[in-house]
């Protein structure tokens, strides 16, 4: 996922800087709320990665008791 998320702000860079050049504010506005909301995501599951997995194990079958058969 986080190469995806590299790849993305590449592209949003590159958005902007067009942006920019043809003077269009209002896109330049929301290419830097979504690059906030990617650098968040970035963040996030920068964070996630770190976290250990949780074995749960696995889980059993309880055997049928003597009321159930009846």
């Amino acid at each position: 996922m986080l190469p995806r998320l590299d790849e993305i702000e590449v592209e949003l860079l590159a958005r902007r800087a067009r942006a920019e050049a043809e003077g269009w504010l209002g896109e330049i506005e929301g290419i830097d709320l979504t690059m906030s909301f990617l650098r968040q995501k970035r963040d996030q599951t920068r964070r996630l990665a770190r976290v250990a997995p949780v074995d749960l194990g696995i889980p059993g079958i309880a055997p049928r008791s003597a009321a159930r058969r009846e």
